[in-house]
């Protein structure tokens, strides 16, 4: 079974890898811009995500090898990985285990450390989405906010939504096993794994997912990382100011060449 992608541009090999709930079409206006640069951008969507496959397992091993099949099925090699929270995580562990495939690697807002789990009210929320009775992704939208606040997460998560049938609202992602497993996501890079290469890992200002006390832990495990902050950003960095974002990875990949 091979991760589903949106594939833009050609050259170099830039694989972006979404975070929990996420999908890689979160990234498209992002990977179109990267692309632009000579860069072959794939938008993955990692398993039980988007339009990916669903399977019983999930944990940061299985993503990682999805993703070495993935590499193996496209011919990649030397591929630039960015990956931004969960994503981030299965980027770290697979440029640990596969450095021959990574020529550099880009977190976006996720330490190598353990996180407990926080997605409690979303998962609530999405699993209460009732579609015998909810029509339209407004209604969505109104039903969700008792449950997430917040209109940019709640947009963020609605882009889950898709029509199953005519009239008949579903969401893509495997949600009953993503809260079977929701404990796996927060799980630690494990503490021997190392990447040597050239490693640049990006924080939201208003972020705390990336905090002073990691930078040691950060270097531990990526022995030649760089560690930048993004102004005016919170977790989704690369969608709360995504000119910043751009540049911050333009500027590496391009110094790194």
């Amino acid at each position: 079974m091979i991760l589903h992608s949106n594939v833009f541009g050609e050259g170099a090999p830039l694989i972006i890898l979404h975070g929990f709930l996420g999908m890689g079409d979160n990234w498209k206006t992002l990977g179109k811009s990267f692309a632009k640069n000579n860069y072959q951008v794939h938008l993955v969507d990692q398993r039980n995500h988007g339009r990916s496959f669903h399977d019983d397992a999930f944990s940061y091993e299985v993503l990682a090898e999805d993703l070495k099949a993935y590499s193996e099925e496209k011919k990649l090699k030397d591929s630039i990985l960015l990956g931004h929270s969960m994503g981030g995580k299965t980027a770290m562990l697979f440029a640990t285990q596969y450095p021959e495939l990574v020529s550099r690697l880009i977190i976006a807002d996720i330490s190598p450390r353990f996180y407990p789990v926080h997605h409690d009210a979303i998962l609530e929320g999405l699993s209460a989405l009732d579609f015998e009775v909810i029509k339209s992704r407004s209604q969505a939208d109104t039903f969700l906010s008792h449950y997430v606040p917040e209109p940019g997460t709640r947009q963020f998560l609605l882009k889950n939504l898709y029509w199953v049938e005519k009239g008949q609202l579903g969401l893509r992602m495997n949600l009953e096993i993503l809260k079977t497993h929701v404990t796996e996501v927060g799980e630690a890079l494990p503490i021997h794994a190392e990447y040597n290469k050239s490693t640049l890992f990006l924080r939201g200002d208003r972020s705390e997912y990336i905090a002073l006390q990691d930078e040691a832990l950060i270097r531990r495990h990526f022995s030649k990382a760089v560690i930048k902050t993004i102004a005016n950003a919170g977790h989704w960095l690369h969608a709360e100011n995504p000119k910043d974002f751009y540049e911050a990875v333009i500027n590496f990949v391009n110094l790194s060449n």
